[in-house]
């Protein structure tokens, strides 16, 4: 289906009963909404409803040209406006990557539209931030963003030999049909400028202004995530003032639902089920 919000148009995978809790489910980069797609059936055979937006810069419609155009405070009033263009006031709420940050941002700023939160694979900002401060081992596992915030430079290494580097970067998802899947739509013009660009409107400032989060919430994270560690993961807990519980997944790396959506989706629903 496709939602009109903000003068901009979502393409977004719904499914589940229609009249269950919503479940809305943020994706990262370099993936689209349907990363969720093994972890949904679950959380529907559970009797919830699920939307997943391709979101800024991913779905067509929704693909401004400035980089200012994707600062967080633009990617929470988007996840803000589809729920009101669904016509839902409050929904569980579950980001992996950039979409866990967005998560993040819209339950600090908008506690009333978040039932729960399930975070994946990223931490509360100001976990990261730390970690960042204090662990050369996480600077090291960040500096890929060094690349990818250099416009021109970034799409031009990710895409060169008909997207090598970029499938070499997926290579976690699964086999070469699942890493196509998520490749192909970034060879399209200016998808790939579309997801980097969240870098590179990425700002300390913008990150800095998300306080404690309030409402009830799961972080999963996996012990072989080669872009975070366990110090920003541990640090999380300190930014969370609701019920909190972290899940570790062991063995499982960056890419938590193509490579683990079982274990996944009985986290996100014991979430759910402790408040519902």
């Amino acid at each position: 289906m496709r939602v009109v919000a903000r003068g901009l148009t979502f393409d977004v995978r719904a499914g589940g009963p229609e009249d269950g809790a919503v479940v809305l489910l943020l994706h990262g980069f370099p993936q689209h909404g349907g990363e969720w797609d093994e972890v949904v059936p679950a959380l529907h055979a559970a009797g919830l409803r699920t939307y997943a937006p391709d979101q800024r810069g991913y779905s067509p419609g929704a693909r401004p040209t400035e980089v200012a155009g994707y600062r967080l405070p633009e990617l929470v009033a988007d996840a803000v406006a589809v729920l009101d263009a669904l016509r839902v006031e409050a929904a569980h709420v579950v980001g992996h990557d950039w979409g866990a940050i967005v998560a993040w941002a819209l339950a600090a700023r908008h506690p009333e539209r978040v039932r729960t939160l399930t975070a994946v694979s990223v931490p509360h900002p100001a976990a990261f931030g730390h970690a960042l401060a204090t662990d050369r081992r996480q600077r090291a596992r960040s500096s890929y963003m060094t690349l990818f915030r250099r416009a021109g430079l970034a799409e031009r290494v990710l895409l060169a030999w008909r997207g090598a580097v970029l499938r070499r970067l997926l290579a976690g998802v699964g086999d070469s049909a699942r890493v196509a899947r998520y490749a192909e739509p970034m060879r399209e013009p200016g998808a790939l400028t579309g997801g980097l660009n969240w870098y590179r409107a990425m700002s300390g400032r913008d990150m800095k202004v998300i306080g404690p989060v309030r409402v009830p919430t799961s972080y999963v994270w996996s012990d072989r995530d080669v872009a975070i560690g366990r110090t920003a993961a541990q640090a999380c807990a300190r930014h969370v003032s609701g019920d909190y519980r972290f899940v570790v997944l062991a063995g499982v790396t960056h890419w938590i639902p193509d490579e683990a959506p079982g274990p996944l989706a009985e986290a996100i629903l014991a979430r759910v089920r402790a408040v519902d």
